[in-house]
């Protein structure tokens, strides 16, 4: 004993700690590293759980009380069997073992487990590839010296087991478990808490060798206790779960929507580490019952070439996401694209953006009268014939059927007066991701030949929602934000009117029917959209406090069978607003300034009277055919039939400039032409001699309004012999 003290004084001189230089117990647990990032809600509810650290697999800090009393038992007799009767240092297996090593004999060895928790504690003594030296073993008793006076039996443990490496790149029991046996530390049995103690001696031993060594535990313990151990369990067991990997990179509902909030967390913190959480603006209820509407809608569509989906919802004064469903999961042979970001054609859904700048042009209104009738429309391509989706043609029909009905031909019309390169302005304007001027797109944008998010798309409806005001999507961490920023890019009292419009269920019964799905039971406007071969299929629209956008498709971009907006996304969206109003009502909104309403009646029997609402200036009573002022119908603007967009002509040098002129032509002659802005004569026809350069050419009226322009390029060596300067009128 004498000795022994002696020795102690020694070491304790050698290594003294101060007692500031210890840590405690409560620092230990809450500076606990972890290779996991846990994703909250709004609320602070559990979302998703993603794996950030690739270095190492360490689970989140487990106490004492949730591990299995099998593992403790098992631990503490495998590792330290008079662990609750030494002081830190366990003098007689230290002489034991000193027996053993003079006489070559093998033992259990002299290291407790708070001695190896001190090694795991502090990096000096973390032992080498040869082991730990004598002054670091000397040390690690200095060390567990001083945890047993500060730190209790049961905290020392807790510690242990959260921070010893078991196999590979697992470190403590929540990644071991939830590894090798997929469940939490609590539900650990006899046989995997044997297995888990070999691995404390062994950790990278083959699978049976680990098995064997925990046989002896299993065995040693059933002898201590007058009983007898059967190892074929555990053998079996042993070499099953050490070569498998059971515990997912990634956990939750809503891995799209946090792999986003981890890169806005790294980009903000400008580090590409990560925290053990992050707080975002989702409502777990809320992304669960989207995920769940989806995959239910999609089984349902089972046999018609369609599994792929996406939903989004925002919040429509914060512009904050509330859930970001970016795929269908298990359902899905590509889960890991992101549907909510991925670019799609939106089809019909882009129609509401076009009525809502033609009538904040004062060049429609809702009862303005468009046809819906077969049409022929040059372009650089050859003819555009536009069709509506079920075929049929329904003549003249007013602005609020022709958008509310979702028919394609009126829709055309309309972008032909607008024009698409002035359209496309205003698509960008709304934050749609246009990668092509509108010449590119031509009149199939009116279509939604454009490829658009499900997340922009949404966004620019919530603009329609705050009556023409845009603003950005909110980040996805959730936290103090200054004011929402938001400025009108839409006027105001267009974008009421074309709510008003697709939230009237009989102006879309024509082609939907009176007891669609679009029919909320609270206010809602709303507008399907399906691409190309049925590529796409859309619904997106808002409530009164909430915009949901939600898409249904096959991420591969394979068509589906016979699936459209309506029998797709469509469900997804009514159980969303269902959802979220169960208990909350929508109000249909105030009318902004500036709109007037107006009892309309309509001539030869097209549509019944109405009372309609109207940019003040553009009301007028009747709504008929004919050629007054008052006729409703808007004057089909002409257009340049001759050049078409993107000609390029070569000028050959060897001919006279006189000799060579292009034929400008337009489809009705009470048109004046002008090229690069300057005038160059009037006429259906007129020739123009051409100029090395690239050109726009415009078709005005009378009174020097734009009706149509196109641009083309000319190419080859420079006019010579006194040719006319660009744009001269020639006769």
């Amino acid at each position: 004993m004498k000795r022994r003290a002696l020795l102690v004084g020694a070491l304790a001189g050698s290594f003294a700690l101060p007692a500031s230089a210890l840590p405690s117990f409560a620092e230990v647990k809450a500076a606990h590293p972890t290779s996991e990032t846990l994703f909250l809600d709004r609320h602070g509810e559990v979302l998703q759980r993603q794996r950030t650290d690739p270095s190492v697999r360490q689970g989140a800090w487990v106490p004492l009380s949730e591990v299995s009393p099998a593992l403790r038992s098992a631990l503490v007799y495998s590792e330290d069997r008079r662990f609750y009767e030494h002081a830190g240092v366990d003098w007689q297996a230290v002489a034991s073992a000193a027996w053993g090593n003079l006489w070559n004999t093998r033992t259990r060895g002299a290291s407790t487990i708070t001695m190896q928790l001190a090694g795991l504690l502090d990096g000096d003594l973390k032992a080498g590839t040869q082991g730990r030296s004598w002054t670091q073993k000397a040390g690690q008793a200095v060390w567990a010296q001083w945890l047993e006076t500060r730190w209790r039996k049961d905290q020392i443990l807790e510690a242990y087991l959260n921070r010893v490496p078991f196999r590979s790149e697992l470190v403590g029991i929540d990644a071991l478990s939830r590894s090798l046996f997929a469940k939490a530390p609590h539900g650990l049995d006899a046989d995997e808490a044997a297995i888990t103690a070999a691995l404390v001696r062994a950790p990278n031993a083959a699978p049976e060798r680990v098995a064997e060594r925990a046989c002896e535990v299993q065995q040693a313990m059933a002898r201590a206790q007058g009983a007898k151990a059967d190892c074929l369990s555990v053998r079996l067991l042993s070499g099953t779960v050490l070569r498998e990997r059971r515990w997912a990179a990634s956990e939750g509902d809503a891995p799209h929507a946090t792999r986003r909030a981890l890169a806005e967390w790294r980009q903000q913190a400008g580090t590409r580490a990560a925290p053990p959480q992050i707080r975002t603006t989702l409502w777990a209820p809320l992304q669960r019952e989207a995920q769940t509407l989806l995959q239910r809608q999609l089984r349902s569509l089972l046999g018609r070439r369609v599994e792929d989906g996406a939903v989004v919802v925002l919040d429509n004064t914060s512009g904050e996401v509330l859930a970001w469903v970016g795929s269908s999961g298990l359902l899905s042979q590509a889960a890991e694209v992101d549907g909510v970001t991925a670019l799609r054609q939106p089809g019909s859904t882009l129609k509401p953006f076009l009525y809502a700048q033609a009538i904040g042009e004062k060049r429609l209104s809702a009862a303005s009268l468009i046809e819906d009738a077969p049409t022929h429309i040059p372009t650089a391509g050859g003819l555009y014939i536009p069709q509506n989706y079920d075929r049929n043609f329904r003549g003249w029909v007013s602005v609020r059927t022709a958008l509310a009905s979702s028919l394609n031909i009126p829709a055309v019309r309309t972008l032909a007066m607008v024009s698409p390169e002035d359209f496309a302005a205003q698509l960008l304007r709304l934050g749609l991701p246009l990668r092509e001027s509108g010449d590119y797109y031509g009149l199939g944008l009116a279509l939604g030949s454009a490829e658009v998010t499900l997340l922009s798309l949404t966004n620019a409806y919530r603009t329609l929602a705050n009556q023409g005001r845009h603003g950005p999507v909110a980040p996805l961490l959730a936290g103090p934000r200054n004011a929402v920023r938001s400025e009108p890019v839409l006027d105001p009292g267009a974008a009421f009117i074309v709510g008003d419009i697709l939230s009237d269920a009989n102006a879309r019964a024509a082609t939907f029917g009176t007891d669609s799905l679009l029919a909320t039971r609270v206010w809602t406007a709303v507008k399907t959209g399906t691409s190309k071969d049925m590529r796409d299929n859309w619904a997106v629209g808002w409530s009164q406090r909430y915009t949901v956008g939600a898409w249904v498709g096959n991420a591969s971009g394979a068509p589906m069978g016979d699936v459209s907006g309506t029998t797709g996304a469509a469900p997804v969206w009514a159980g969303l607003v269902r959802w979220l109003h169960e208990r909350q009502p929508s109000r249909a909104p105030a009318p902004p300034a500036g709109l007037v309403a107006q009892t309309v009646r309509f001539g030869q029997q097209l549509e019944p009277a109405r009372r309609e609402w109207f940019i003040a200036g553009t009301e007028q009573p009747l709504f008929a055919l004919g050629t007054g002022g008052d006729s409703g119908a808007p004057e089909l603007r002409p257009r340049i039939v001759s050049p078409t967009t993107g000609t390029i002509l070569a000028i050959d040098p060897d001919i006279p400039p006189a000799h060579q002129r292009l034929t400008l032509k337009a489809e009705t002659g009470d048109v004046r032409w002008r090229v690069d802005g300057k005038p160059l004569g009037k006429g259906q026809e007129v020739q123009w001699m051409p100029w090395p350069g690239r050109h726009r050419i415009e078709l005005v009226n009378a009174r020097g309004e734009l009706l149509d322009s196109v641009r083309i390029e000319v190419r080859g060596a420079g006019v010579k012999n006194g040719g006319a300067p660009p744009g001269k009128p020639t006769r």
